[in-house]
């Protein structure tokens, strides 16, 4: 089975339950502080899980373009990514437990989709703890099924959330495939020490909420996500022992292979840098073909994009030499790959290679500096007896220049000396746990979504709208970010504020916070929206129908009109008074303002 053929057949099958397609979100999520790339097809859909209406109804199913980089370092091996594509379907209060399961099963097992057998399946569910119990429901429904091999599991393994001390949260029952070549002990199940059982797919169930004093109340409102990895099943499917074994990369390292006159497979070291070529470039070229593109930096989103494009890089000088690989070329190949599913990807064609290639050149010129700086430090090198280079002069190499270790060791080998590994791997241990702390990690993708961020929410929405009014129509927002202390708005436009303009802009939002104008909510056609003046974000996939919040009052007399998922204040008064403290440049063409409300 190929990509194409699951996405289409799980989109069918969940249509046809009653569940309405959604468009999947942009990589880089609005709003949410904890994390810097769309890590979960859940994560756009959080303040509807968390009780916001969705305008396309209660049952919902999609597929989601995803970034994690928490274990970059193990990429290479034969199952770990950065970019997935996760297909998902969810409850909104509609049905739960029982429907799940047995949606689950039957796509899983029957002919007319998936077609597993049913001895090739088993199950995980919670085990229970303290006063929740363990889930016997979920597993009396897959019992029901038919379903023998269920393996109770504990909190790590079978529960989820809440995504900080408080939420929405509850236990999750697993499906895994059994990967042996022969049928295995009845007694085997997920959790045992075969290791031949992959898990496929994830139902959550969020039935509870944890309260301040730590007690789990049962939700009135219970929730289903469900989370099935294309690249995991497909390997699944089509029995590779890789997911670069399959239709999904095979293009993609053809043409490394093509480029560096190499051969997968050929030896363990070959085959793991042109895994990394392979996943890093489809990330990179994910990242910026996205409609909130980023570009290469050295910080945030920015940060994790230039080290995916560099480490590509270097794996590409591993196997081609001087005559490095041309990133640009692969980000060719993903492109005509997966245009298809994500037409974003031809629409910023000429922007993903343009940007590849200046990063590159770059990096080229920070090896160059390196190797200089090697040479300089040569001949103190040379007057050593043990011939050995410290791990923190190479530490320094790496920290300041950019340079590479494997590198300094070639550079070092040449001249009959050896780096101080040890010492080395400590400094940098301790630089990666600055880095993670700067990528972020998955905390299960809830927003916060307190008082004092609706607040700042519904702030960006006068801030744009104030926006245009002082410096022209051609103001667009290009993206914000919000927590409880602050937001930030990044925007349109080719030179900075001045002091007037923005002292002008501050007056206009403080001025209808002072009118306390009504905010109201209303569900329409996307061209209908349109059609009625509300202002809807350039590149944004929107649904069929969406929801148009409005600053003021309805029909013509109102400050704002805005496609907008939500949520906001009932009234504006309570937002205090709105100050701009920093307004500068972002990246070329577009500003950003950090602004309060006190």
């Amino acid at each position: 089975m190929t990509a194409e053929e699951l996405r289409k057949k799980y989109i069918d099958f969940f249509v046809s339950k009653g569940h309405s397609q959604i468009q999947g979100k942009s990589l880089i999520p609005e709003n949410d502080p904890t994390v810097l790339f769309t890590t979960a097809g859940m994560h756009p859909l959080v303040p509807y899980l968390l009780g916001e209406p969705h305008p396309a109804g209660t049952r919902l199913v999609n597929y989601q373009k995803c970034i994690r980089t928490g274990d970059i370092d193990s990429v290479g091996n034969a199952s770990h990514l950065t970019f997935f594509e996760m297909l998902g379907n969810w409850s909104l209060g509609d049905y739960f437990k029982e429907e799940a399961i047995k949606m689950s099963f039957e796509f899983l097992t029957s002919g007319k989709w998936l077609g597993i057998p049913i001895e090739k399946l088993a199950v995980t569910v919670f085990e229970g703890e303290g006063n929740i119990e363990r889930d016997e429901e979920s597993a009396a429904i897959w019992k029901s099924l038919g379903i023998t091999r269920i393996a109770y599991l504990p909190r790590e393994d079978n529960w989820w959330g809440p995504a900080g001390t408080t939420g929405p949260c509850g236990p999750d029952t697993e499906m895994f495939y059994y990967m042996g070549d022969t049928p295995c002990n009845p007694d085997c199940k997920p959790g045992c020490s075969c290791k031949k059982w992959l898990e496929i797919w994830n139902d959550v169930f969020m039935q509870y909420n944890k309260n301040a004093a730590g007690e789990y109340e049962p939700m009135s409102r219970k929730c289903v996500d469900t989370g099935m990895g294309i690249e995991r099943t497909v390997t699944v499917l089509t029995g590779k022992a890789s997911v670069y074994d399959t239709d999904i990369f095979s293009p993609i390292v053809s043409a490394i292979e093509a480029a560096c006159n190499c051969k997968y497979g050929e030896n363990e070291e070959t085959t793991r840098s042109i895994r990394i070529i392979a996943d890093h470039t489809r990330s990179g070229t994910f990242i910026l073909g996205d409609p909130k593109a980023v570009t290469p930096s050295n910080i945030g989103a920015g940060y994790v994009l230039r080290r995916l494009i560099r480490r590509a890089v270097r794996h590409g000088r591993k196997l081609a030499g001087d005559c490095a690989l041309d990133l640009s070329n692969i980000a060719e190949v993903v492109i005509e790959r997966f245009k298809g599913p994500y037409p974003e990807l031809e629409e910023n064609r000429a922007f993903i290679i343009g940007e590849l290639k200046k990063e590159q050149a770059k990096f080229m010129e920070t090896l160059q500096k390196g190797e200089h700086e090697f040479e300089k430090l040569l001949p103190n090198l040379l007057k050593d007896p043990r011939k050995i280079m410290s791990g923190r002069l190479a530490f320094k190499l790496y920290d300041t220049y950019g340079f590479p270790i494997e590198l300094t060791e070639e550079l070092a080998a040449e001249h009959g000396m050896t780096v101080n590994r040890e010492e080395f791997d400590d400094a940098f241990k301790k630089h990666q746990e600055l880095s993670r702390a700067q990528i972020g990690s998955f905390k299960g993708g809830l927003e916060d979504q307190g008082e004092m961020a609706v607040k700042y929410h519904t702030a960006t929405h006068l801030l744009h709208r104030a926006l245009k009014i002082v410096l022209g129509d051609h103001i667009a927002q290009k993206g914000s970010n919000i927590t409880a202390e602050r937001l930030r708005f990044d925007f349109t436009h080719d030179s900075p504020m001045t002091q007037d303009q923005i002292k002008k802009t501050e007056e206009i939002v403080n001025e209808q916070i002072q009118k306390d104008l009504p905010v109201s909510m209303e569900t329409m056609g996307i061209e209908e929206a349109k059609a009625s003046g509300a202002v809807a974000l350039f590149g944004e996939k929107y649904e069929e129908q969406v929801k148009v919040y409005i600053v003021g009052n309805s029909g013509t007399d109102y400050f704002c009109k805005e496609v907008c998922g939500g949520p906001h204040v009932e009234k504006i008064g309570i937002l205090g008074k709105f100050s701009i403290q920093k307004e500068q440049s972002s990246s070329a063409g577009v500003r950003r303002i950090r602004a309060v409300l006190g």
